[in-house]
């Protein structure tokens, strides 16, 4: 997480207590010459909904001001972290053990580069999934992303 973010993170998690959410992250990116704070909120009950995210922005962005982390212009988004959210921390995986998970690697393994299965287990990076009734372990070095997956 960069030095932003995890700024950002702090001055925003008595915002997210305020409010009965949890910051599942933050992100500090440039898109198409433009650079974005995004906040992904999650709450446990009933989810995460338009108002909470517009309260949410209303409170953290005179914070923001105040604190002045970023020295450039940027555009400041608040969002759920929705259904198919990435797992990014050893908390998250601990979390949805045993949920649908879609593993996506950097080079293709057995020709494919996307596996979806159960999540069974998160080890320093390396990821267990049971895909198509085989257990698979993916090193840290080879996942470019874990998300939840849902299907419809």
């Amino acid at each position: 997480m960069s030095k932003i973010a995890e700024t950002v993170r702090a001055l925003a998690q008595p915002v997210a207590e305020a409010q009965q959410c949890e910051i599942w992250d933050v992100e500090y990116v440039r898109e198409a010459g433009t650079r974005f704070l995004r906040v992904y909120l999650d709450k446990p009950e009933g989810g995460v909904t338009i108002q909470d995210c517009e309260d949410f922005s209303r409170a953290l962005d005179p914070i923001l001001d105040e604190a002045d982390p970023i020295p450039e212009s940027y555009v400041f988004e608040v969002s759920s972290a929705g259904a198919e959210r990435v797992l990014r921390r050893p908390g998250d995986f601990a979390r949805f053990l045993g949920s649908e998970v879609e593993v996506k690697l950097y080079r293709p393994c057995d020709g494919r580069k996307a596996f979806v299965g159960t999540l069974e287990r998160y080890n320093d990076g390396d990821v267990t999934v049971a895909v198509d009734g085989e257990t698979r372990t993916f090193e840290k070095s080879a996942v470019a992303q874990v998300r939840l997956y849902v299907r419809f």
